[in-house]
């Protein structure tokens, strides 16, 4: 695994959505991969992402809607958005007040499966 090329994949997605500031991915277990972040402390977003993910999960797995594609916390200045990649591991992105969230949930399908590739994880689908 290219940590180099993960990074890019993260700044790509940066450049590609207007509003993300910070990306990050982690695995499943909290434990930060690689980052592209200025503002925030990532190594703790890492886990907390994971924490977040992993009740998510939960959450889907009781009320039977299926598996779990992502996380949204939306606060009054910004959002965290929360993807699985598989169930190894996960993409964090955090976005302004000003965050595009539809043009994030389309551009983040092919970032997931681009780090899915290059990190080996199995999508499942």
């Amino acid at each position: 695994m290219s940590d180099e090329g993960l990074v890019q994949e993260l700044k790509d997605l940066r450049e590609q959505v207007l509003g993300v500031s910070d990306t990050l991915i982690a695995t499943a277990d909290g434990l930060l991969v690689a980052a592209d972040s200025y503002e925030i402390h990532a190594e703790s977003v890492a886990a907390l992402a994971a924490a977040s993910l992993g009740l998510a999960r939960r959450t889907a797995g009781e009320v039977a809607i299926g598996g779990l594609r992502e996380v949204v916390t939306r606060a009054q200045s910004g959002h965290l958005v929360v993807y699985a990649i598989g169930e190894q591991a996960l993409l964090a992105v955090r976005g302004d007040e000003g965050l595009d969230l539809d043009g994030l949930h389309v551009n983040s399908r092919a970032t997931v499966e681009r780090l899915a590739a290059l990190m080996s994880v199995d999508l499942g689908v």
